[in-house]
């Protein structure tokens, strides 16, 4: 599975340094369990625009982040927290990056969107309606 791919133009995605390096680290090191997601994940560090900490910008999605996103297939919207594995609970909306979703979410922007392969491997265009950066 490949990001750079003939289906749809990808937006830009800003990066804390910091973060990329920790996500590409966890990537690596989770590539034999989960191999579609983290090649995904890799990519997407890859073409990241990378920036210091306290230089993203506020609409930008973050490791901590509180984030609205919605399907455009169907309108559904959702609220979830993006984390690092070890802190996941879907029950309480906290979504690890090493997820279709989480890692279809880590970088974007405000009103961007993307589409991106599910669980399933079905294409959903993702739509980020609004970022609550962590406290």
């Amino acid at each position: 599975m490949t990001l750079h791919h003939s289906w749809a133009a990808v937006p830009p995605i800003h990066l804390v340094e910091s973060e990329a390096d920790m996500i590409s680290d966890l990537a690596w090191a989770a590539r034999d369990r989960f191999p579609d997601v983290c090649q995904l994940l890799l990519e997407e560090v890859g073409r990241a625009s990378l920036c210091a900490p306290g230089g993203l910008p506020d609409d930008v999605v973050a490791m901590g982040s509180g984030v609205t996103y919605r399907d455009a297939r169907d309108g559904t919207a959702r609220r979830v927290r993006l984390v690092y594995p070890s802190h996941a609970d879907v029950a309480l909306g906290r979504i690890s990056i090493l997820t279709p979703i989480g890692a279809a979410l880590i970088g974007m922007r405000v009103g961007a969107s993307i589409l991106w392969p599910d669980r399933d491997g079905h294409l959903r265009d993702i739509i980020i309606d609004d970022v609550v950066q962590a406290a």
